[in-house]
C-alpha cells in the first residue's frame, strides 16, 4: 500500500454492477448492504482489498464488491486466501464462506487457517441449511433436521462454529446476525482490524430452503430474552430487564436468575483472556439458536500472525551465508538440480 492518503469513498464506490442474484428477501442482501457500507470507514483501497469466496450462495459476494475478487472451489477460499496473504502482506483479505462450504468440504482448510492465525477476515453466513443446491441438509443443521437428503431426519450432531474455532484457538471468534446491521458493522470493523485468523460467525435466513430458523432468537419480541450480548469488561446479564446473567464454574458457564446470586457473582467477560477456556464454555450455552443465545466478540487475543512469521523466515533464511542463494532458487523456474 502506498503512502498517499486513502482517498474518501461511498457505499457506491464499493458496488460493483453486476445483477445480486440471490433469493428476494434471503438474508445475504443485509450482510452485502452491511459490508458495502461499513468499507468507506475502515479507510481501505479498493485495489488493496480481495473478496475470496468458494462456493454456495453466499460465494457470489465478490462479484457484487467493486474491488479484486476470486471466486474458487468449494471449501478452499481459506487455502487459497492463506497463500494470498502470505505473500502479499499489503491487501486486505476476506473469505466469504457458508455453512456447507467452511465446515464439509472445507473443514481442514478453515481449521488450519485459524490455528495458523493467517492473516485474514471470515464471514461465515450460517442458515443451517444448503441453500445453492436446494435444500439438503448442513453440519449446522440441527439432529432430525428432515430435508431433501435426510427424508427420515438427520442423524448427525451439529457443528457449533464459535466453539469450533475457539478449539482451534482462532485469535479472533464472534458472532452477529443478519437482522442488526449496526450489530453486523460493529463486528466486522472489529473482525477486519484483528490482526490475525478473524471469524465471525452471522446467523443468516435462507427464507426459502430453511425459513424461520432462527426465529425463536432473533423476532423483535424474543432477542431480549434470547441474544446474551458479550461486552468486554461488563457483566454478561441479559433479559427485559437484566434479570438474568450468566456465571462460569469449573464445570462450565450457566445461566442464572440475578437476584438469586447477586451481580457480584456474575461473570466479566473478558475477551482478551489467554486461555480459551472460558470463551469456549460461553459458546457451549446454547446447543443452537432455540434457546438464550450468545453473541458479541467471544475472544480477542494477540498473537504473531502466520504471514509475519513466514517472511521473517524467509529473511533470515536469506540473510545467512552459505554456497546457496535463497533468492535465486525462489525465482527459479519450475525444475531446479539438488546436490
Amino acid at each position: 500500500m502506498t503512502d498517499v492518503a486513502v482517498p474518501v469513498t461511498t457505499k457506491k464506490d464499493w458496488t460493483s454492477d453486476q445483477e445480486i442474484r440471490w433469493c428476494p428477501g434471503c438474508g445475504d442482501y443485509s450482510i452485502l448492504t452491511a459490508v458495502q457500507m461499513l468499507m468507506p470507514e475502515l479507510g481501505a483501497r479498493r485495489e488493496d482489498t480481495v473478496f475470496i469466496s468458494g462456493i454456495g450462495c453466499s460465494s457470489r459476494f465478490p462479484y457484487y464488491m467493486d474491488t479484486y475478487g476470486v471466486h474458487s472451489i468449494h471449501g478452499r477460499a481459506p487455502a487459497l486466501a492463506t497463500g494470498l496473504a502470505v505473500s502479499r502482506p499489503d491487501l486486505h483479505v476476506w473469505v466469504i464462506t457458508g455453512d456447507g462450504d467452511a465446515l464439509s468440504i472445507g473443514g481442514n482448510h478453515l481449521l488450519h487457517a485459524l490455528r495458523r492465525n493467517v492473516d485474514i477476515t471470515i464471514l461465515l453466513f450460517n442458515n443451517q441449511i444448503y441453500g445453492l443446491t436446494k435444500g439438503q441438509y448442513s453440519p449446522t443443521s440441527e439432529t432430525g433436521k428432515v430435508t431433501k437428503s435426510t427424508p427420515f431426519g438427520s442423524l448427525d450432531h451439529p457443528y457449533n462454529p464459535v466453539s469450533l474455532a475457539l478449539g482451534a484457538e482462532a485469535s479472533f471468534v464472534a458472532r452477529t446476525h443478519d437482522m442488526d446491521r449496526k450489530h453486523m458493522m460493529a463486528t466486522f470493523k472489529r473482525a477486519y482490524e484483528h490482526k490475525g485468523a478473524s471469524l465471525v460467525e452471522i446467523y443468516q435466513n435462507c427464507n426459502v430452503f430453511n425459513d424461520g430458523a432462527f426465529e425463536a432468537i432473533l423476532t423483535k419480541d424474543n432477542r431480549p430474552r434470547m441474544l446474551i450480548p458479550l461486552v468486554h469488561g461488563e457483566p454478561i446479564r441479559f433479559g427485559v430487564e437484566g434479570e438474568k446473567g450468566v456465571v462460569v464454574t469449573a464445570d462450565g458457564a450457566r445461566i442464572v436468575e440475578v437476584a438469586d446470586v447477586g451481580e457480584g457473582a456474575l461473570a466479566v467477560h473478558d475477551e482478551a483472556r489467554p486461555d480459551p477456556s472460558v470463551a469456549f464454555a460461553l459458546s457451549r450455552l446454547a446447543d443452537g439458536p432455540t434457546s438464550p443465545t450468545p453473541i458479541g466478540v467471544f475472544r480477542a487475543v494477540e498473537r504473531a500472525d502466520y504471514g509475519s512469521l513466514v517472511n521473517s523466515q524467509v529473511l533470515r533464511a536469506s540473510d545467512q551465508k552459505g554456497p546457496g542463494d535463497l533468492d535465486a532458487l525462489l525465482a527459479s523456474g519450475a525444475t531446479w538440480t539438488v546436490g
